[in-house]
């Protein structure tokens, strides 16, 4: 009994090390293949969506692009590998993929069951419906005994049935594998309502025959903060890319854009010395250049940057920056230092 309990150990923490091997060494790769491997959307207007010639764009892709300019000096080093909500956690626990950047709600389950782990928050989210207009509703409570479109594989879907028996109603939930096909569907009439995180939604709504004629219903049903997602076992790889999405925080904080960057590198303040590269050393443990957070601003821009030509102003979204705004601005946006 000892001696098959003393194999079952030791197989046990070989199988540990094997995976620890494994998810080690992420930024080796990285540099020795030469570009990040990001796992992002099928296509979600503001966070990861191809053009007509490919160009992936969003504010998703934007932390990718962070990461592969802190880790390779080169913002455009990035390949895309589309997923669904089914797939993405998949294609991140084989090595399919180095990082996660689509939309992903951080929660306990995710966190402590799936051996990932997430790097942060780059967009602080909630889940709503939209509805047609005419059809006069003003409360997610008029949505008793509708059908819904939802994509599967979401804690959308959780949230929903959540929400709809505590307040004892009922509903059909109708599901697809993708976010696009749910709102398609909803858009041709087959659901009564679409329900996804806002920031999606709206997105979504400017693809649709007429978007107008969709509104939101006011109630936010659930917290949503999205973030990056890495594999446990690679410390390194993690502090990597939760720095390279704090670096774009910090700089829109202290003021420095991908237009003064070059400029700032001459300021006596200190923080932004220390951003910028300023202070030799400070990136040691994660083994890139000083000057990863000048590469990170100079080529994808400060987190407000990012923002508003994705999802706020400069964008057909234009969604105001609410939460996302910065702490000291009036929403709760916040970075550790860089020190």
């Amino acid at each position: 009994m000892l001696k098959k309990t003393l194999l079952a150990t030791v197989s046990l923490s070989m199988a540990a090390l094997a995976t620890q091997t494994y998810a080690a060494g992420t930024l080796d790769a990285v540099k020795s293949r030469g570009y990040v491997q990001c796992g992002v959307t099928s296509g979600v207007p503001g966070f990861s969506v191809p053009d007509d010639k490919g160009n992936w764009a969003g504010l998703d892709v934007d932390v990718c692009r962070a990461v592969a300019a802190a880790t390779l000096g080169d913002a455009s080093k990035v390949k895309y590998t589309p997923l669904t909500a089914k797939e993405r956690f998949t294609a991140l626990a084989s090595g399919e993929i180095d990082m996660l950047s689509r939309v992903t709600t951080w929660t306990l389950s995710r966190d402590t069951q799936l051996g990932i782990n997430f790097t942060g928050v780059n967009y602080y989210d909630g889940q709503g419906f939209l509805v047609k207009k005419d059809l006069g509703l003003k409360s997610v409570k008029d949505l008793d005994g509708a059908t819904i479109c939802v994509q599967s594989g979401t804690t959308t879907e959780l949230n929903m049935a959540d929400y709809f028996r505590t307040h004892g109603l009922q509903h059909t939930p109708v599901v697809f594998d993708t976010n696009e096909q749910a709102a398609s569907s909803f858009d041709t009439g087959r659901c009564d309502a679409f329900t996804t995180d806002l920031s999606q939604a709206f997105g979504l709504r400017t693809r649709m025959q007429d978007p107008e004629s969709v509104v939101a219903l006011p109630e936010v049903i659930s917290k949503e903060p999205l973030g990056p997602v890495v594999r446990q076992g690679d410390d390194q790889w993690f502090n990597i890319v939760k720095w390279s999405l704090n670096a774009m925080i910090n700089a829109e904080e202290l003021g420095v854009t991908s237009a003064n960057v070059d400029e700032m590198k001459g300021s006596d303040n200190p923080n932004i010395k220390r951003l910028l590269g300023g202070e030799s050393g400070l990136a040691k443990g994660m083994n890139i250049s000083d000057d990863w957070g000048y590469q990170i601003v100079k080529q994808v821009g400060n987190y407000g940057e990012a923002y508003d030509r994705n999802v706020g102003k400069d964008s057909p979204q234009k969604i105001t920056r609410g939460l996302n705004n910065l702490w000291n601005n009036g929403g709760i946006m916040y970075a550790p230092p860089i020190r």
